[in-house]
C-alpha cells in the first residue's frame, strides 16, 4: 500500500498552543487531488497507568467539559515543546499524585486521529509507584484520587466508567501487559 501525500498545507485558524486548524490538498496513490482535507494540530500527551507496589491503580474521580457526568481518568497531560514523553509522563505523575514510580513501560503511541490528526497518545505503564511529595497538580478540574483493584478498573471497564476512549484504552493495554 502506498502512503497518502500532503502536497499544501494552510492554516486556517490558529486559536491557541492547544488547537489549530489547517486545510490540506492531499494526493492519493492513484494521483487523485483531494482539495480542502481538514487537519487538527493539537499537542500530544502522555497517560500514565500507575500501580503501587500494592497493586493498587491510581486513578481519580472527575468531571471533564466533553463528559457526561463524572468519569473516571488516568493521570496524564500534554508535552511541553521538545519534551521527551516519559520525562513527561514521569512529570504529570509527580504533579498530580505526589507519586514516582521505579518502573516504567512503554505501551506504545497511537494516533487519535486517522485522518484529521489531533496530536498523538503517549502510552505508560508505571509500576511500584510511592508517594514520595503532596501533589502540585495546575489542573482545572475538580478531582479525588483514587486506588483501585484490578478487579475495579475491570469492572469499570465493563461498565464504561472511563468515558475519554484513550483512556479506556490505556487501562485495557496496561491489563493485556500485565498478563503476560
Amino acid at each position: 500500500m502506498q502512503a497518502w501525500k500532503t502536497r499544501s498545507r494552510e492554516t486556517i485558524l490558529k486559536h491557541s498552543k492547544y488547537l489549530t486548524v489547517e486545510s490540506h490538498t492531499v494526493e492519493l496513490p492513484d494521483g487523485t487531488l483531494i482539495p480542502d482535507w481538514a487537519w487538527l494540530v493539537t499537542p500530544d500527551f502522555v497517560i500514565v497507568i500507575a500501580i503501587t507496589d500494592s497493586g493498587a491503580f491510581i486513578c481519580f474521580r472527575q468531571t471533564k467539559y466533553a463528559v457526561d457526568g463524572e468519569t473516571l481518568a488516568p493521570v496524564g497531560g500534554y508535552l511541553e515543546p521538545d519534551e521527551d514523553p516519559l520525562a513527561a509522563a514521569q512529570r504529570e505523575l509527580l504533579e498530580e499524585t505526589g507519586y514516582a514510580a521505579a518502573d516504567w513501560q512503554s505501551l506504545g503511541q497511537y494516533a487519535v486521529d486517522g485522518n484529521r490528526g489531533a496530536g498523538t497518545a503517549h502510552l505508560f505503564l508505571a509500576q511500584s509507584a510511592r508517594q514520595v511529595a503532596e501533589p502540585d497538580a495546575d489542573d482545572l478540574e475538580e478531582m479525588e484520587l483514587l486506588r483501585l483493584s484490578r478487579d475495579d478498573v475491570e469492572r469499570a471497564l465493563r461498565e464504561g466508567s472511563f468515558k475519554v476512549l484513550p483512556w479506556t484504552a490505556a487501562f485495557a493495554l496496561s491489563l493485556l501487559h500485565l498478563k503476560t
